[in-house]
């Protein structure tokens, strides 16, 4: 019998790593536990790394003669060693895989349980440098695992123990499923579909195959259905898998197909962390997060950059999302490292290969920034052909960034692959995203290609009626994915797209749009209390299942304008608009309807759509509201005097590269752009060293990339750069 205890409760902290020093303050803590929920979240990229200490101290478990104990550890961030009355039992490296040990030989009546946990910077365990917060802790439970002498394999790659392989026939509706175990020794009962089977262990393993007739499969939102595969052994020792039987396909035309139909995989990247809490989730925070996703009708996930919760997977295969997961192999290549990815890769693919959700294996993200480097390239394939090895039944992928050439050897390397694109946001403008993919498509039109990233930062507070790229509103979000929603339509073969991101989420090193710390990209903020206007958008694209109507701009209450926009979301064809109780009037259309509205005091506004009806209050104001607006933004047209205006001199309008090449208008320039690019934390840092980057800005005015800076760069300064670059001839 196989007996599994909680371990989280009981547990002293401290950031030490030896327990020898008499000043050590020790912290009562319950795991989940980070000990970067606060600095971690604050801005200036100055959060604790070290090695802080857990100990416990427990009396011997009562267990049956000739049973084994083992501690699981399902998440430390990121190296971890465990020592037990003084013996170190083990070590791992990587931040988001379980692992465990056995602890049975080292048990006395008193124990001492400490495990030291790592979250420093070095140069061999990822990540190390990407957009997000590296937080540390023993951050997911902990378990104590009671098994008979005769067991099922628990310490090798954190394995579940079973191997589930379903393949399915469509033309005949079966399935033949293969089911692998590991084990010790003793005879193997397997159950599933009402079958059993037995086979004898043979050099530690055993296995099985079952044909199941009319097989019902698992098919995303329509019917994700589970079957069960059971594992016992003749000592009383058992272990099961949940699976599902489909068939994926990716075709470079037809983009994603599920069990032989088209299914257009559209949704949204995750990131683990919330505001106070930073990764140490319980099970209910990462339910709600499951169901805001699924509100909006999403039916993929990208579980981005890293191995995400066994259970959150559990909950991706119970509601039928699709999911993309993959190792921390981001932004910076490590040639220290390589082992790191391997193994990650390595328990990534044990852990997760049960869950039908699962569609593919990222080998890695944004790791070109610097160049591709044989080493880099080296690296990749040995990965692509380890996931083959372990997993022939699913491909690999990578997210690239946007300045990876289309010939480059990396974007071939994998099965398939996708872009991260921020046309509209970073630089240029939304067009760009179309004729990006119109460009690859074209030139290689036989290779599957997905959108893995695109997103532009909103700051609920700040409001506006003319949005612009850069002034972080709500507005501007808004708009921004209602045109990509539109790139995606015309662009039905790309085989999935994942909106960064669902959630606003912690990056330490970031200090723009009128928080520190955080990420903004987020459809839903980082406490999850406020859903964007865009949230809605996307609820009205893809949700046909709930019946709603949403008014946007219920944040911007106070208006200078005369008249104003009336904006409104909805997946109802037909939308009437009321203003104090009169009818303004009605329109039919998908997703996004857009009204004129005269305003001269406060009126309550009321759309319906159907039976739905949602209700705003504006109210009409002499002037702008100051604290709708952020920073200088929307301010930089009026820099210039026109009467004094010299255009044989150097200005902010002219490009970017033509500033750069002239020794002294470049020199002030480039101070002031490393300001704008320290705002933005460690990766944007990292990639302004990219040449095919630099040869996009190149072409660019500077005076465009100011107004993406925001506050980053205060509007005297810029003035003051204009005032000194009109002293500079051309």
């Amino acid at each position: 019998m196989r007996t599994i205890t909680g371990f989280n409760e009981g547990w002293r902290f401290a950031k030490t790593a030896s327990l020898t020093s008499s000043n050590i303050i020790w912290e009562d803590v319950t795991l989940p536990h980070t000990w970067n929920a606060e600095d971690g979240q604050d801005g200036g990229n100055d959060y604790w790394r070290g090695t802080a200490s857990y100990i416990k101290t427990f009396c011997r478990p009562s267990y049956p003669e000739g049973s084994r104990i083992f501690l699981e550890i399902n998440g430390a961030a990121m190296h971890a060693e465990v020592l037990l009355n003084g013996s170190e039992l083990t070590v791992h490296d990587g931040g988001y895989s379980t692992f465990r040990t056995d602890l049975t030989d080292h048990l006395e009546e008193e124990n001492t349980l400490w495990i030291k946990v790592d979250n420093s910077e070095n140069d061999r365990i990822y990540p190390q440098k990407a957009d997000f917060t590296f937080y540390g802790g023993l951050y997911r439970d902990v378990s104590l695992i009671i098994v008979p002498e005769t067991h099922f394999e628990l310490e090798k790659d954190g394995t579940p123990g079973i191997k589930v392989t379903p393949v399915v026939d469509l033309v005949t509706n079966t399935a033949e499923v293969t089911v692998e175990t590991w084990q010790n020794g003793g005879t193997v009962t397997f159950t599933t579909a009402g079958q059993t089977k037995t086979a004898v262990s043979h050099n530690g393993t055993a296995a099985a195959v079952f044909t199941i007739e009319n097989v019902r499969l698992w098919d995303g939102l329509n019917d994700p259905y589970l079957y069960e595969m059971h594992a016992a052994l003749d000592s009383g020792d058992a272990v099961s898998a949940r699976y599902g039987c489909r068939t994926m396909e990716f075709d470079a035309d037809k983009g994603f197909l599920l069990n032989g139909k088209t299914y257009p995989l559209r949704g949204v990247s995750r990131h683990q962390d919330r505001i106070g809490i930073g990764n140490a989730l319980s099970r209910a925070e990462h339910l709600e997060d499951m169901e805001l996703i699924r509100e909006i009708g999403a039916n993929t996930i990208r579980l981005a950059h890293y191995q995400h919760s066994q259970y959150f997977l559990d909950l991706c295969d119970k509601y039928g999302m699709v999911a993309w997961t993959e190792i921390p192999y981001i932004t910076e290549h490590m040639p220290a490292g390589r082992q790191n990815t391997v193994d990650q890769m390595r328990e990534l693919i044990t852990q997760c290969y049960n869950h039908p959700c699962i569609a593919c294996w990222g080998l890695s993200n944004e790791v070109a920034v610097h160049g591709v480097t044989d080493d880099l390239l080296e690296n990749h394939q040995i990965l692509n052909d380890l996931c083959h090895r372990m997993d022939p039944t699913r491909p690999t992928s990578m997210a690239h960034a946007f300045m990876l050439e289309f010939d480059s050897p990396l974007v071939n390397l994998p099965d398939i692959a996708s872009y991260n694109l921020y046309f509209g946001w970073y630089l240029g403008d939304l067009k760009q995203n179309d004729s990006f993919f119109d460009e690859y498509h074209e030139k290689y039109p036989d290779r599957v290609m997905g959108f893995s990233e695109y997103g532009a930062d909103a700051n609920p507070a700040f409001q506006s009626s003319r949005p612009e790229q850069g002034d972080y509103s709500e507005q501007y979000q808004a708009l921004y994915h209602e045109y990509i929603l539109g790139c995606i339509e015309r662009h039905p073969w790309l085989w999935a797209t994942h909106v960064w991101n669902m959630f606003d989420f912690a990056a330490d090193g970031r200090d723009e749009g009128g928080k520190k710390g955080q990420n903004q990209k987020g459809l839903v903020t980082f406490d999850r209390k406020t859903k964007k206007d865009a949230f809605y958008l996307y609820k009205a694209a893809w949700n046909q299942n709930e019946p709603f109507v949403h008014l946007c701009g219920r944040r911007y209450i106070n208006r200078a304008e005369d008249e104003t926009e009336i904006k409104v979301y909805s997946n109802q064809p037909e939308v009437t608009l009321y203003a104090d109780g009169k009818m303004i009037g009605s329109q039919t259309g998908k997703t996004v309807f857009v009204f004129r509205l005269p305003i001269s005091s406060e009126h309550t506004v009321t759309a319906q759509a159907g039976a739905c009806t949602d209700t705003i209050v504006i109210r009409h104001t002499d002037k702008p509201d100051e604290s709708y607006r952020f920073g200088s933004a929307g301010a930089v047209a009026n820099w210039f005097d026109e009467s004094g205006f010299d255009s044989s001199c150097f200005s902010i309008r002219d490009s970017f590269g033509a500033l750069m090449a002239h020794p002294e208008a470049g020199k002030l320039v480039g101070a002031v752009m490393q300001k704008m690019i320290e705002s933005r934390g460690d990766v944007a840092k990292s990639a302004n060293s990219n040449a095919n980057l630099q040869r996009m800005m190149a072409g660019m005015s500077f005076e465009s990339l100011l107004k993406k800076a925001g506050d980053a760069v205060p509007q005297e300064l810029s003035k003051q750069l204009n005032e000194q670059l009109q002293k500079i001839r051309k």
